[in-house]
């Protein structure tokens, strides 16, 4: 039986993590035939990436409304959509969507989200209530899982939908692959310091910086390959903004290191076999290179020997860690085609 889903989540903001998740949903629903609209920030955007499916802007709550009353099915997620730490606001703005399609009678699926942290009261006091009435949950992290656990909330725990992607393995380049994004902890001082050690650890390879979104990390991306000029206006650099994702996830792919601050740029180096350092802004990026035992530095603190646990790290010790990252999509499978 076709079924209608609407897909709400950071689409159409040209991030390259939600949309590469936005990506893995779409195939998944149009492999079982069911029909697709998805709430965007830019809807020709979204609707120009994929075949056979409808968009609405994210903001125009009146399309939001009527394409939630026409449909089977809200998809929330992925990502970390239930959280205060962007903001309470853009919090409130998903659990509304949540809440219209519960009182309007549809189904709503929690697709592999990172739950938390959710500082406010009143905001954890919304989601706990609203997620209770969910027909089917996935979380991402273990964490989450035991926040919802403690509510009283059953999930399913998997791993991010990205390391799904499909890797060609290509022989690496000496390329040091950089990801940037700007921040409230973001600084002069950790870019100044950052190229520093990368200039002198990598003189000899070409650094290639990569901008996910390019409204947040374009900036931070040249104004840190001005600090590595500065430094040394021989080392080779460019500036990548404006990829597709299988460009990004090709490049990133052929690199030697990459030292990335995005969850979704350090999946990718994961999955691909490439020396990965993480930058921590993000409880999310602190609890990935925590499990897969990654180096990982901090905007405001010193580097200690971070760089030296990269240039050492053990590769078939995290392609074991990454092989054990199945996506499970049964439990998302009962429940859309039942």
């Amino acid at each position: 039986m076709v079924k209608k889903f609407v897909l709400s989540g950071y689409f159409g903001f040209k991030n390259f993590g939600d949309e590469a998740i936005l990506s893995v949903i779409v195939q998944k629903l149009q492999q079982y035939g069911h029909k697709i609209t998805v709430f965007s920030s830019d809807p020709k955007y979204t609707v120009s990436k994929f075949k056979n499916i409808s968009s609405v802007n994210t903001f125009k709550l009146n399309s939001v409304f009527s394409e939630i009353i026409k449909s089977d099915c809200l998809i929330s997620g992925g990502g970390s959509l239930l959280q205060d730490t962007t903001s309470f606001k853009s919090l409130l703005y998903y659990l509304f969507v949540i809440f219209l399609a519960l009182i309007f009678g549809k189904k709503v699926i929690i697709f592999a989200q990172g739950i938390g942290p959710i500082s406010n009261p009143f905001g954890r006091f919304l989601t706990k209530n609203l997620l209770k009435h969910c027909i089917y949950l996935s979380v991402r992290d273990i964490k989450s899982y035991e926040l919802l656990k403690s509510w009283g909330i059953k999930s399913d725990l998997l791993c991010d939908p990205v390391f799904s992607t499909e890797i060609i393995e290509y022989e690496k380049e000496p390329v040091v692959a950089i990801q940037l994004r700007d921040f409230r902890t973001m600084n002069e001082d950790f870019i100044d310091r950052l190229a520093q050690k990368i200039v002198t650890e990598f003189s000899d390879k070409k650094l290639e910086i990569y901008s996910f979104q390019d409204s947040i990390d374009l900036e931070v991306c040249k104004n840190f390959e001005k600090a590595v000029k500065m430094l040394n206006p021989d080392v080779k650099t460019v500036v990548y903004s404006g990829l597709s994702d299988s460009e990004i996830v090709t490049n990133i792919s052929k690199s030697e290191y990459l030292i990335g601050m995005r969850f979704h740029s350090i999946i990718v180096g994961l999955i691909s076999g490439v020396k990965t350092m993480a930058i921590n802004y993000d409880i999310k990026v602190e609890k990935l290179a925590n499990e897969f035992e990654i180096p990982l530095i901090g905007l405001r603190k010193d580097f200690r020997n971070e760089f030296e646990l990269l240039k050492k790290e053990d590769l078939e010790k995290i392609r074991a860690r990454v092989n054990l990252k199945n996506f499970d999509w049964s439990g998302f499978e009962n429940v859309v085609n039942n």
